[in-house]
């Protein structure tokens, strides 16, 4: 069960198009996943579609999401010369992760594995908007230095489960953080994939992690 969600107020803007792409896409890959979202969403949708032609019903599918998240990534990133065909999975060390048809739909923007710290990787999608979004992967008995924010990040989980010192986390759960939190994201017995994007660098606040910070800018690229 689905614990996390995007705010109303996210699912508005989305619904409207207004969110930043990274964002977009963060949302729209929880709605994949998420039948109480999609359900929120389609009531949005709805809503919105009544102020703005009156009675007049818009049908839902009119509202193309693919359509929406082109029309923003044209501004700002070069066509691929990749196949258009959906990426139905991510492959990383033999494993194989389904992902979300939003993703899936956007897999020729997703750029190769680089290994991390500990037993994290990251691989970036390419959206050509000054923001940073990536999966990051973190193996059985990863961890995260402990931090804060000194802008918002934003994390959806793509596969598996990875807890912090306030909750645990599992497959469509959408964890929004600031400066008011911090957490030492962790995993456990089982390995994550997650899709995650921030606005700022992190600040490591623990032990000699603190020695990071004048490289933590490296979690933006």
């Amino acid at each position: 069960m689905i614990k996390f969600h995007p705010s109303e107020q996210h699912l508005v803007q989305y619904a409207m198009g207004e969110l930043s792409p990274a964002m977009l896409m963060m949302v729209g890959s929880h709605v994949d996943m998420c039948p109480t979202c999609q359900m929120h969403l389609r009531d949005v949708e709805e809503q919105l579609c009544q102020k703005a032609f009156g009675q007049r019903q818009v049908p839902l599918a009119q509202l193309d999401e693919e359509a929406m998240l082109n029309a923003i990534f044209q501004s700002s990133v070069k066509p691929s010369a990749a196949s258009s065909a959906p990426l139905e999975t991510l492959s990383l060390e033999g494993k194989r992760f389904k992902l979300p048809a939003t993703l899936a739909r956007n897999g020729d923007r997703i750029g190769p594995w680089s290994k991390m710290l500990g037993k994290m990787w990251r691989a970036p999608i390419e959206i050509g908007s000054g923001e940073t979004l990536n999966f990051i992967y973190m193996d059985q008995g990863a961890q995260v230095p402990e931090h804060t924010h000194r802008g918002f990040e934003a994390t959806l989980v793509v596969n598996g489960v990875f807890n912090d010192e306030s909750d645990e986390y599992r497959d469509g759960d959408f964890v929004l953080l600031d400066g008011h939190h911090k957490h030492t994201p962790q995993t456990q017995h089982e390995d994550c994939l997650t899709l995650a994007t921030i606005d700022a660098p992190m600040h490591f606040t623990s032990g000699l992690s603190r020695l990071l910070n004048p490289f933590s800018s490296l979690f933006l690229k």
